[in-house]
Order: structure tokens, then C-alpha cells, then sequence
């Protein structure tokens, strides 16, 4: 269910008070600008996972409320938990409303933090709004021996990492505050890599939020050991789960740390949750595109085909304006310097860090059907039908040899898949 999120409430610990300025509605000029042109929705993540999913809902359903109905398309820019992408909008790309900017939500307060990397100031970018304010999840597998929070501080357990985000960050604080046990294993380039490394046993667990958690995963109550709740609110369909401020008291808070200092440092990293699948635009964006812009996510998020299309994906909707999100960003920027000093040290993995190989899979068969000018290939595999997603620019296609379009592959052919496992992008395809 769709609502506009009035966060007042729930950053009260923070001290955030909603200012939402009115804009003048924009001219025809503003309007006719996207007749005919085409939006790229610059995603910092890889293929398959949450931020992926909602930016291909966007992608989808948003040229629909935008006047002159562009057309929009996705393109992946992984890499440094979205620095390189937030890096991109903000100084390379088109600074005229053809670019907006999907970023992983933790991106905006690396530059905060002071770290290097970001190239941008995230007060100084356009925010265009919020799909979700998510609630964050600590998981493991089902069969790992480290089932509750409580297990947690006795056991050492291996979580896996996709780069300095939730997955990273918030295991790490957690260790620095609380005393934790967790482990980890960092290179792997989205959680759906993560989930697949969980069920192959080369980690037992992850840090990330709940709708990606069950996302895909109709049995997750039987797969998953859900340990704790990170965020401001607790989620409904978890109401037995307990939440990380459980464990900010004297009991678990570690010396040299206070109840009350956790406590702040923990709802500054949480106010990142409550913005989190955000959208952007660069600082250079005329206002009346901006606006037009923002004025569009806000219908589309009452679209009741957007809304069937999110349920059918079972993403949550829960919007959080840009003018929100830019309040949220300018409260956190001002919190006590020597505050944000030592929650950089808190958010930093201290044990020995572990980055991983891989693994793909290759799967080879014939062609027995091909979707979308061969953006989905279809082969038979062991008796059974598996399918490819086929980026035009990040899957490498060869038929005899050569290089080829994904548009020259058909029926008949026989071609090796190579991927993380059946039904995810191929990193190659490789046909004769």
C-alpha cells in the first residue's frame, strides 16, 4: 500500500523537523523538454538485487506521468556501494533532467563521514524522493547455529558483504557497539550473489533490508533466522523480531562506549533506512525539471498499475518525498563533528577482512526460445528449460567466435551460459 511518509515522527531521536517548500508548477517549456527524449536511471548496484528491482519499477511505470511520456532505461553502474554512480550524476552526467540517479542509500553520508571516494556534496544534489523506508534485517540460514541475536554474541558467524553498505556497515557497528560476533566475507557484487553463497554454505548469513530478504523467497520463515530489526520502526510482518535498540542498555553496550552514545550513533545511521530506495538528480538540473520530475514519482507511486507491479515483485511502497530526503541529508550533515568522527570508526570491520572468488556457472544447451530481442535467451539444460537475462552492454555475446548483438542469437543455436545461476544476467554468452 502506497502513502507519502511524513517522517517526523519516527526521526524524532534525531531531531528533524520537515520543512517541504512549495514550487512553483513549471512552465510548457519545462514540459516539452521530454517530448521524445530518453531517461537513464543510473543504478549503483548490480543486476537482481533491491535497488535494481525498484529502479526497473521506475523505469517501467514513471514516463506514464511525465508530460511528453519519455521513455526510460537502466543502466548498472556497480561499484564502492554506489560512490562511482553518486560520483557519475553528480559531475558527468547530463545536467539537464535526462539522468536520474538511483543510488544505494547509504552513499550520500560516506561523504558525510569524511570518507574518500565521493565526489560530491549529497546536500547539493536534487532528491527526487524515496520509494520505500525500509526496515533493515540481520538473516542467517536456517540451519546455522547462530539463530538469535543472543547466539550472535556467543558464536562467531560469517556474514557475506557486497562493499561498504548495510551489508558491511551494519555488522560492523554492531561488533563496535554491542559485541558482536559477526565475520566477513566482502566481494560479492549483490546480495543475490550473497543469497546464493548462503545456500551453497559460504556464508551463513547477511546484513541487508527486509524486502530483499523476502523477495523471490514465498518460504523465507523456513529458509532464514531473522536476528534483529535495524531500523526506527518495527516492521508488521515481523512484529516477534526484536529491534537493535533491545540491545542498546547497559548489558550489551561495550566499555568505553555509553547507552546514550550507541543510542545517537545508531539513529544517525538509521535515518539513511527511512530514505531507502532513493532517487536523485545533479546539482545542475533546471528546478522546473526537477520539479516536474518529482511532481511524476509522486503520481506514479498512486498508479494502481505501478502499485500491481510492486506487489507482484513484493516490494513494499512507502513513499518518502525529496523534500524529506533533503531534510534528513542537511540534519545528519550538521550533527557534532567529533560525533560523526567516532561513528566512522564504529561503521569500519576491525577483523581480518576476506574477499571472495566468484563462483559462475556454466550452463550449455540449445536455444529453444529467445524474449525482448534477446535481452532473455532460453536453452535446454539437463532436461530442463533455463533462462538468461542479456545486457546489451555488460554481457559479452559471440556467436562462432565474434563478437555479435544479443538480437543474433536463435532458436536452434546451441550456447553456453555463463552466470551466477539460471535466471540471472549472464556474464557471457557464447554461441554456435
Amino acid at each position: 500500500m502506497s502513502s507519502i511518509g511524513k517522517t517526523t515522527t519516527l526521526l524524532s531521536g534525531l531531531a528533524i523537523g520537515l520543512a517541504i517548500s512549495a514550487v512553483p508548477v513549471s512552465g510548457a517549456s519545462a514540459a516539452d523538454f521530454y517530448k521524445g527524449k530518453r531517461i537513464s536511471v543510473v543504478v549503483g548496484s548490480s543486476p537482481g538485487g533491491g535497488f535494481d528491482t525498484y529502479a526497473r519499477l521506475v523505469a517501467k511505470h514513471m514516463g506514464d506521468h511525465l508530460p511528453g511520456n519519455p521513455k526510460f532505461i537502466v543502466r548498472n553502474m556497480p561499484g564502492a556501494g554506489s560512490i562511482i554512480s553518486a560520483n557519475y550524476v553528480y559531475n558527468v552526467a547530463p545536467q539537464d533532467g535526462t539522468v536520474l540517479g538511483a543510488p544505494q542509500r547509504g552513499a550520500p553520508f560516506e561523504q558525510i563521514l569524511g570518507n574518500k571516494g565521493p565526489k560530491f556534496d549529497p546536500i547539493k544534489f536534487q532528491w527526487i524522493g524515496s520509494l520505500n523506508n525500509e526496515a533493515g534485517i540481520v538473516k542467517t540460514w536456517h540451519s546455522s547455529p547462530v539463530k538469535t541475536m543472543e547466539d550472535a554474541f556467543k558464536t562467531s558467524v560469517i556474514m557475506g558483504s557486497s562493499g561498504p553498505n548495510d551489508s558491511e556497515v551494519y555488522p560492523a557497528l554492531m561488533n563496535n557497539t554491542i559485541g558482536t560476533k559477526f565475520k566477513i566475507i566482502s566481494g560479492y557484487p549483490s546480495s543475490t550473489a550473497i543469497d546464493l553463497a548462503i545456500e551453497r554454505g559460504e556464508v551463513s548469513g547477511e546484513s541487508h533490508s527486509f524486502s530483499s530478504a523476502i523477495q523471490g523467497h514465498p518460504d523465507w520463515k523456513q529458509k532464514y533466522n531473522f536476528l534483529v530489526q535495524l531500523s526506527l520502526k518495527k516492521h508488521p510482518k515481523i512484529p516477534n523480531v526484536p529491534m537493535i535498540f533491545d540491545y542498546l542498555d547497559a548489558k550489551h553496550v561495550v566499555p568505553g562506549v555509553t547507552v546514550e552514545e550507541a543510542k545517537t550513533y545508531w539513529r544517525l545511521m538509521l535515518t539513511q533506512k527511512v530514505m531507502g530506495r532513493p532517487y536523485v538528480m545533479g546539482p545542475g538540473v533546471p528546478a522546473k525539471r526537477v520539479k516536474l520530475v518529482r511532481t511524476a514519482f509522486n503520481a506514479m507511486v498512486k498508479d494502481t498499475s505501478f502499485l500491481a507491479s510492486a506487489k507482484k515483485q513484493n516490494r513494499d511502497i512507502v513513499v518518502v518525498t525529496g523534500e524529506e530526503i533533503q531534510d534528513m541529508i542537511k540534519t545528519v550533515a550538521a550533527a557534532p563533528r567529533h560525533i560523526i568522527n567516532k561513528l566512522k570508526g564504529f561503521i569500519r570491520y576491525k577483523g581480518k577482512k576476506v574477499k571472495v572468488t566468484i563462483k559462475l556457472a556454466k550452463h550449455t544447451g540449445k536455444v529453444t526460445k529467445t524474449k525482448r530481442g534477446g535481452r532473455r535467451i532460453y536453452i535446454m539444460y539437463k532436461g530442463k528449460e533455463v533462462k538468461a537475462k542479456v545486457s546489451g552492454s555488460r554481457t559479452k555475446v559471440t556467436l562462432n567466435g565474434k563478437k555479435a548483438k544479443r538480437k543474433a542469437i536463435k532458436p536452434g543455436m546451441t550456447c553456453t551460459f555463463t552466470y551466477l545461476k539460471a535466471g540471472t544476467e549472464a556474464q557471457s554468452v557464447a554461441c554456435k
